[in-house]
């Protein structure tokens, strides 16, 4: 079956798109976002400003003062030392540091608000989406790669919108506060520092595309590899019957080569991405020592020792936003993937919804009928065939046949879980795409093979379909098949997915749901098959009350428990091959006969057994 395709962002402009749908979730909260940006920017803006305070604490406190006291100490006189300038710059430290701090925080603060919301907001999205879908993307989506999408992905996203984004704004604003500063006290030695940030950036961006790649291998051959695993581990006896243990061990041999190369390289890379940015800064460093030094020592001196000292911080401060803004980028695109996957989900169209101009059904007798109905759920395999089928309202029919023969298609087209690829379906004369698929199945009565429970009490399980129903009609429905033990546990709880309940206890209250909604077209497929034999006598015995007066369609796997329905259908390779009462079809002597009758004789087979 075709598996379901994630969009792929994977040329380098893709990233942009991907950014651009990501922050339209976080502009709805455009309030935390300013203040958030603003309060990153105040902290690049307090470093970068920090060796402005020691160029002013060099020139202004420090030099001078050496300067006055110099003959004092030199005639061992000690001079009376005032220390109120020094003061000035101490505080001025401080309250940068106050300032750095409360700042901190409060992007901090904003930044976790962001993420949470939109994580909120992605999930919600994600699981209304699931919600809508039909029943067709179900049959090409796993259900971990849909957990995947709502748990691990809209983390990885949403902490790029959040903790990535800092890393992003602190380094452009204090590339842009430093050069603004540099600039503004010596042209020459900010030019020099400037021409080092592109050279910087070319090794940064290059060597992080290149970790990149080697990550997203390593990743794709883990994957193969965890898949080989578990497939010869679980297939241990078919190596070793066929003699293929060799063959094995040589293919996860090739497997793990390939993945320790690529996980080799990407940390090869990773380990020399970071000296080699630093020794891009050491160099930058390097030649404001050796140009500045030379302005500083010429008479008289181009510069101060305080801005010297000021351009050499900046020079070793510049390398630190360019790792930041190159590792946003590289967890952009790291982030690509998991975006791919979410908004792929979210694009998906639901292939069953409601028509232009749709209305709904304002009640339901039950006459259905199928006109010329062909379908198939993939291309060239066709499933019914140009069927042709009326059944009255009040009628119940069994459905019988092959495993595969299209007997619970039967059943999802008249629940309108698929559409009918060619022909009509008419629900009392009307063509039911022209009416609302709530109106629809809000008046169907659907019990299926596998019982499913919701966590909760018994009682919210019967009246999940029916929220204001009373506890006498909750008694009721229970009484009509055979619960008459749940009346005194409704407030017992099924646990997750009813797993406190055993098969036939979990089958007894999907009836009692299906009956409280009290619909017109009762539909069971296979509801008896999966539980015991004296759980299937309580069940039938409800069930002939169940089916009076309503629409039934029944698919059974023991023939017995549907030989007193109005009408048998024999379902073969997606066309009706026999239509009668059970009595019609032992009387034809066809395929139902030798059906019937061979049912019959294994069971008398059994209950030989068993007494002997």
């Amino acid at each position: 079956m075709t598996k379901l395709k994630d969009r792929q962002f994977r040329d380098s402009g893709s990233i942009f798109p991907f950014l651009k749908r990501l922050f339209s979730y976080s502009m709805k909260y455009r309030n935390w976002l300013m203040k958030f940006v603003f309060f990153v920017l105040i902290v690049s803006a307090v470093e970068a400003v920090t060796p402005l305070v020691w160029l002013n604490l060099l020139d202004k406190g420090i030099v001078p003062f050496v300067e006055k006291y110099k003959s004092s100490f030199a005639a061992g006189i000690t001079p009376e030392i005032e220390y109120a300038p020094l003061i000035k710059y101490v505080m001025m430290i401080i309250g940068l540091g106050i300032t750095l701090a409360s700042s901190v925080f409060m992007f901090i603060n904003y930044a976790g608000k962001i993420q949470e919301f939109v994580m909120y907001d992605i999930r919600q999205d994600l699981f209304i989406k699931l919600q809508e879908l039909s029943f067709s993307f179900y049959d090409k989506s796993a259900v971990g790669w849909l957990m995947t999408r709502i748990t691990s992905d809209t983390i990885k996203v949403t902490e790029l919108i959040s903790w990535g984004l800092i890393e992003c704004i602190w380094g452009f604003g204090m590339i842009i506060f430093c050069l603004i500063a540099m600039f503004t006290y010596n042209f020459k030695l900010a030019l020099i520092v400037t021409l080092t940030i592109p050279l910087l950036t070319l090794i940064s961006i290059k060597l992080r595309k290149l970790i990149l790649n080697y990550s997203r291998a390593s990743r794709r051959f883990n994957s193969e590899l965890t898949a080989s695993y578990n497939e010869h581990i679980t297939g241990v006896e078919v190596n070793k019957s066929m003699v293929q243990e060799s063959r094995a061990s040589e293919e996860f041999e090739s497997l793990s080569e390939k993945m320790r190369e690529a996980s080799f390289k990407s940390s090869y890379f990773m380990a020399l991405y970071q000296p080699l940015v630093i020794f891009g800064g050491s160099l930058a460093a390097a030649l404001i020592i050796y140009y500045g030094g030379s302005m500083a020592i010429t008479f008289p001196p181009e510069i101060t020792v305080g801005l010297l000292a000021a351009f050499f911080s900046y020079a070793t401060l510049i390398y630190e936003p360019i790792l930041d803004i190159s590792k946003f980028y590289s967890q952009a695109q790291n982030s690509i993937s998991a975006g791919e996957r979410i908004f792929s989900l979210l694009d998906t169209q639901p292939k069953i919804k409601d028509k232009a101009g749709a209305d709904d059904f304002e009640s339901i007798n039950g006459d259905i009928e199928f006109e010329n109905i062909s379908f198939h759920y993939e291309k060239g395999k066709p499933v019914l065939k140009n069927v042709n089928l009326k059944i009255k309202a009040g009628q119940s029919v069994a459905l019988v046949g092959e495993t595969g023969g299209g007997k619970s298609t039967f059943i999802n087209l008249i629940c309108r879980f698929y559409e009918p690829n060619e022909g009509i379906i008419k629900i009392d004369g009307v063509d039911y795409m022209s009416k609302t698929v709530e109106s629809l199945r809000s008046r169907l009565g659907v019990v299926l093979q596998t019982p499913h429970l919701f966590s909760g009490s018994i009682r919210d399980n019967i009246k999940y379909g029916r929220d204001d129903a009373t506890d006498e009609e909750i008694v009721h429905s229970l009484m009509m098949i055979g619960g008459d033990e749940f009346i005194e546990r409704l407030d017992e709880e099924a646990g997750e997915g009813g797993e406190k309940l055993s098969l036939g206890e979990r089958q007894l209250i999907s009836f009692a749901r299906a009956i409280l909604a009290d619909p017109r077209i009762f539909i069971m497929d296979e509801a008896t098959s999966s539980i015991d034999t004296l759980s299937e006598v309580r069940i039938q015995n409800g069930i002939n009350e169940i089916i009076k007066g309503r629409t039934s369609i029944i698919i059974a796997h023991r023939l017995s428990t549907i030989k007193n329905c109005d009408r048998i259908l024999v379902i073969r390779k997606g066309e009706i091959t026999e239509d009668g009462s059970h009595k019609e079809l032992m009387h034809n002597k066809g395929y139902y006969y030798g059906l019937y009758t061979r049912q019959l004789r294994d069971q008398r087979e059994l209950e030989m057994l068993t007494t002997v």
